[in-house]
């Protein structure tokens, strides 16, 4: 936030709220003064223009930009760039953990470099939670949330004590303790604002509520009006250290919702919905907002989980504006009043409020759902856009399986004997804050819970249960309801409050079962209440993973397996033989609505969020390190100063081209960060588990790459290391694996890319659409570039890691449309020289010669992906740390 706006159209004003004078940028005043028609804007670019009145200061903010914004034409294109500072940061721990570190390493540097350390400090405030780290290990019990708190803090105690000295040495930096919920869960139920005010030179200012946020599920809170988005650490630490992020004015989508769901849908449904039709549309790099009358039927949860799963559908944003439904939700969870009546009073003055009767933004394109016709849905096996009807979910299941031998599989497993096959459900998961943070959908659960044990029926034995809310305020409206014994009779025992399931934080499968899945190569199944069923990503030895509602979860613990038909097969009998169907044990919405009404109170959230920050008596009692220079320590496996600042001068080395390069990964569409960096478990024969072993850390210490994220050694192991990577230059072998040349000796991607290096080998990666999508996981980039990676070349990219490859000074590069690695001949195995990279401008086009074993030459044209001028100087400095480092001097 600038103290010192230029203020070139005059629209600082003081806004009366209870007595108390609030200086704001009245958006209004621009069109007095014929500037632009503000009013007709959609309701996230006046967000925007906001940001940029109150920030214009002559250098990263101008005249010309809140000109051009004002004056959004929908119908042209633009390429126009302009700067957007947020007003708060957020963070999860394990993006959150390299944050801190690299922060730490930075004050080190600048020390070196004859600096004042103590500048490397957020300049804005940021709130990191605890959220990442704890996993499934025991389950089914009711100790389990004790066990795996235990295990978690034992696992993580030196990330977690790296914290808490990182929130006493660092200003305007918050840690929400382990056990405590997930962090948009707590955004949206605590620590969002929605309208921020802050003291400048005397003055209090009012101004909306933004943020980026390390994860890119930050847009959850989109559904409560706040304007934000997920980015990669690298970004969000820039942005903590008074870095504005630069974005070319984007267009935006308009959602058209009316009518109401109906009975037996829920918003779980919806949001599958509205993402196979924005994936259909498509929406990557642009703001999707949603409007008309149907918003009113919605609730705030309702609209969190689709705002959350905007990452899936594509866009940058799934944007809800401020209304009745929001004012309502800020006093239901406990907002103090005098906050929920500057939201009012301030997004009134500044026509950032909606009703039924609000005239329709103008739009840059627009879509259009009748709530009525959303139906009971799950999306897979292995795409959150994969849509699937409940009621062709069996034949969807058994389509996929064409060509796959039916086998059934006799196990044996804690007294129980079944068999397994391919489709059976061996993981059904209440998990994920898209979805745990709906009491309706939870209570939903519960109530399904309750009529299944009543009826006599159990969950399978096979089937590893597990509820991991977001919020404790969830297990207490549980209790309150008398639902938690029902769910805990099925198995859905509290297990944690964090992410778990949904990040690949699953835990392992009962011995027996995960045998015989192993063996007999089994397509075993997962259902999850989360956004993401990447494939490899919710467990090594589950092929087909499905999202689904909360109920459904339970329903299909019942059922045991995905080829099941909802509709028409029995889930059991109950106790006088009679078959129970889904729909005979499926809650009505006026059961849903009356239990949420009896059972959630605002009590709850007092109670919960008093004392957010305090934490346990493991926390409280962890052994600090003191100082404003971190005191690394050698033997750690957790945490390490990083190598992004070794050698650091004062001013940058000129950009040079690239030379006799060689490909280290040829992949195909789709590739994920999770394929890049996964968050998973650590082999124990990949490079990262023998570099480990090596350092006396025994197997069952490992934790997951994702809890070690603050270790670069073990990072760069882990990079491109997903079990289902299938690298073109090593066929007929999944994982991280590549073939090094000359010579053509299939190895490690580690190994050979330690070997290029050690051949001072510049190295590229070949990828096909979609590159870089899923997670905003700054290793992804950061791993990218310790392996020695200069350029990357694809098709298409997601915009959170084509930022980040830049933001740590690799080269995104896009093949021209129409060509691709094949239709241009490639094999891989060629010789690359990549040209003009000195004289790099957004949007230039590079030439890249590939040079075959023959010496023959295959040349094309690539556009240099750095989309914005700022993005160019990033890349200049080798990356935008060293930029902002260099600010510091």
């Amino acid at each position: 936030m600038s103290p010192a706006s230029k203020n070139s159209f005059g629209t600082r004003e003081t806004l009366q709220v209870d007595g108390k004078g609030y200086e704001i940028f009245r958006l209004s005043a621009l069109e007095k003064k014929g500037v632009g028609h503000a009013g007709k804007l959609p309701f996230s670019l006046r967000v925007l223009l906001e940001n940029l009145l109150r920030q214009e200061d002559g250098r990263f903010v101008h005249a010309k930009d809140i000109e051009a914004l004002a004056n959004w034409d929908p119908n042209a294109a633009t390429q126009k760039e302009i700067s957007f500072m947020p007003a708060r940061v957020l963070l999860q721990d394990f993006t959150g953990v390299p944050c801190v570190v690299d922060l730490a390493a930075m004050r080190e540097a600048v020390r070196n470099l004859g600096g004042d350390p103590k500048k490397v400090n957020p300049l804005l405030p940021a709130e990191l939670v605890i959220d990442h780290s704890v996993q499934v290990d025991k389950f089914g019990s009711d100790m389990a949330f004790a066990f795996n708190a235990e295990l978690e803090f034992h696992r993580n105690v030196e990330r977690y004590a790296f914290l808490r000295w990182g929130q006493k040495a660092f200003d305007n930096f918050k840690v929400v303790p382990p056990d405590t919920g997930i962090v948009h869960q707590i955004n949206l139920e605590y620590l969002a604002r929605v309208v921020f005010d802050a003291t400048v030179d005397g003055k209090t200012l009012a101004f909306p509520d933004s943020l980026v946020g390390t994860d890119s599920h930050t847009t959850m809170i989109n559904g409560l009006g706040v304007f934000g988005w997920g980015v990669g650490g690298i970004e969000a630490e820039a942005a903590m250290l008074g870095q504005p992020l630069s974005l070319l004015i984007p267009e935006v989508v308009g959602f058209k919702l009316h009518g109401r769901l109906p009975e037996g849908a829920t918003a779980t449904d919806l949001v599958l919905i509205v993402t196979e039709m924005l994936r259909k549309k498509g929406v990557v790099g642009k703001f999707v907002e949603f409007y008309g009358t149907g918003l009113s039927s919605l609730s705030l949860p309702d609209r969190a989980t689709i705002a959350n799963m905007a990452p899936e559908y594509g866009a940058t944003m799934g944007f809800f504006p401020v209304d009745a439904e929001t004012l309502a939700y800020l006093r239901f969870t406990g907002r103090d009043a005098a906050r929920v009546r500057l939201v009012e009073e301030y997004t009134k003055a500044q026509g950032i409020f909606r009703t039924d009767a609000t005239p329709d933004p103008i739009y840059t394109d627009k879509l259009e759902l009748d709530l009525a016709s959303v139906e009971p849905t799950l999306a897979g096996p292995k795409r959150p856009q994969d849509r699937v009807p409940l009621r062709q979910s069996k034949a969807s299941f058994e389509k996929s399986l064409e060509g796959t031998a039916q086998k059934h599989i006799a196990v044996k497993n804690n007294g129980d004997k079944f068999e397994l096959s391919n489709g059976s459900v061996v993981i059904a998961a209440i998990t994920s804050c898209t979805n745990t943070s709906n009491p309706s959908l939870m209570l939903g659960a519960g109530l399904i819970a309750k009529k299944a044990v009543e009826r006599g029926l159990h969950s399978k034995p096979w089937v590893k249960t597990s509820l991991a809310p977001g919020s404790k305020v969830v297990t207490d409206y549980l209790e309150s309801a008398g639902l938690g014994k029902y769910l805990n009779e099925l198995g859905f025992q509290l297990v944690g409050y964090g992410c778990t399931t949904c990040i690949g934080n699953s835990g392992p499968l009962e011995e027996h079962i995960g045998a015989a899945i192993k063996d007999n190569s089994l397509v075993a199944v997962s259902v999850l209440s989360g956004n993401r069923n990447f494939e490899g990503r919710i467990h090594p030895l589950v092929r087909a993973n499905y999202l689904a509602s909360p109920p459904l979860v339970v329903a299909y613990a019942l059922a045991g397996r995905m080829d099941f038909d909802m509709a028409t097969e029995s889930l059991g009998n109950d106790k006088n033989g009679k078959p129970v169907f889904l729909r005979d044990i499926w809650p009505s919405p006026q059961e849903i609505e009356s239990t949420v009404r009896a059972s959630v109170t605002t009590a709850m959230y007092h109670k919960e969020y008093g004392e957010v920050f305090q934490g346990d008596a493991h926390w409280k009692g962890l052994k600090v390190p003191e100082g404003d220079i971190y005191a690394w320590d050698a033997k750690s496996t957790y945490i390490k100063s990083p190598p992004f600042f070794d050698g650091i001068t004062k001013t940058p080395a000129p950009l040079t081209d690239i030379r006799g390069a060689r490909v280290l990964a040829m992949l195909g569409h789709s590739i994920t960060t999770d394929h890049i960096s996964p968050a998973g478990s650590i082999a124990v024969d990949s490079p990262a588990g023998k570099w480990l072993i090596a350092q006396g850390v025994k197997p069952a210490d490992f934790n997951s790459y994702g809890a070690r994220r603050g270790n670069h050694e073990v990072m760069m192991r882990g990079t491109f290391a997903n079990i289902r990577l299938r690298n073109q230059l090593a066929p007929g072998t999944e994982g991280g694996w590549t073939v090094y040349v000359p010579g053509g000796e299939k190895m490690s991607i580690y190994d050979a890319a330690m070997k290029y290096q050690k051949a001072g080998v510049p190295l590229v990666v070949l990828g096909g659409k979609e590159y870089g999508s899923g997670s905003s996981r700054d290793w992804a980039a950061k791993g990218t570039l310790l392996l020695g990676v200069r350029a990357v070349i694809a098709e298409s990219y997601e915009r959170i890691h084509r930022s980040n490859l830049l933001g740590m000074g690799v080269l995104p590069l896009q093949y021209r449309a129409g060509e691709t690695a094949q239709s241009l001949g490639l094999t891989g195995f060629e010789d690359f020289t990549i040209d003009g990279v000195a004289k790099l401008a957004p949007g230039l086009t590079i030439e890249v010669r590939a040079r075959d074993e023959h010496g023959k030459e295959k040349v094309f044209q690539t556009i240099a992906r750095a989309d914005t001028p700022e993005e160019v100087n990033y890349y200049r400095h080798g990356g935008i740390l060293p930029y902002v480092l260099r600010q510091m001097l």
